[in-house]
């Protein structure tokens, strides 16, 4: 385990509308670990991974983010994208009329990334054996007909081509088949291989996380952090629910 701390919350209190979300959130990612932030429907789990990113819908009214070493708290969404945060979405978009491909090169390019033609489309065929979609996905219009897990795996092939410093994963394992969750587990590992990358698995379920070594947990409710643990809290929490963390807050 290392002392490297690649993401760090100290104090995060966010709005939406002017409705609190958030409550004062501390929160260590060190580099190299994978971490899981788990809890009810409506903790205010996805609404962190969207204040990680700098959604401007939401508004931070205390307390910081810190970043690689550096304070994002006011940094523009695509900014913290390029210093390598990376944020999968709950609902994949879909983007009629412009093909998969093509929406890969741009995000790539958005990166500073430059690859020649004809060794992107390699990578990108690589990239869709080994995560068992069909390449001719890559000429369809992003996600219109696609599958979830199709969509899913489409998440893990950008996560495999930017190989971020830190990706959030958001309800990665919704809705996915036994087939699919499996290429998904094989997508994180392989990016964990590849470039040392750091994990947050944002979920209420603990499917995903049977096929992880988990090295920290948080526990989310009512938008503050109640609980930490080792990954021993996932078969607890599997067990019993998130009944007992909630007690405690209303008591």
């Amino acid at each position: 385990m290392t002392s490297n701390i690649l993401l760090a919350c100290h104090g995060l209190s966010a709005v939406v509308d002017e409705k609190p979300i958030l409550h004062e959130i501390d929160l260590e990612i060190p580099q190299g670990e994978v971490h899981v932030l788990m809890g009810p429907n409506g903790a205010g789990k996805s609404t962190f991974g969207h204040v990680l990113m700098g959604d401007p819908v939401y508004e931070v009214t205390a307390g910081d983010i810190s970043f690689d070493g550096e304070d994002v708290t006011e940094l523009a969404p695509d900014k913290r994208s390029r210093a390598g945060l990376f944020l999968s979405f709950q609902a994949p978009v879909e983007i009629p009329g412009v093909p998969l491909r093509s929406f890969l090169r741009a995000i790539m390019e958005g990166r500073g990334e430059k690859m020649k033609n004809k060794e992107f489309r390699k990578k990108l065929q690589a990239l869709a054996e080994t995560l068992d979609m069909d390449p001719a996905y890559l000429d369809r219009e992003l996600g219109v007909g696609f599958s979830g897990g199709e969509k899913k795996k489409v998440e893990m092939m950008q996560l495999l081509l930017l190989q971020p410093k830190l990706a959030i994963l958001d309800e990665t394992d919704s809705g996915l088949d036994v087939d699919a969750l499996s290429v998904v587990s094989r997508g994180m590992e392989l990016y964990r291989g590849t470039c040392d990358g750091t994990l947050l698995i944002i979920t209420h379920n603990t499917r995903i996380l049977e096929h992880l070594n988990v090295d920290r947990v948080h526990v989310m409710v009512q938008g503050r952090v109640v609980a930490e643990g080792s990954a021993d809290l996932i078969a607890e929490i599997d067990a019993n629910g998130f009944e007992r963390y909630e007690a405690q807050l209303d008591a």
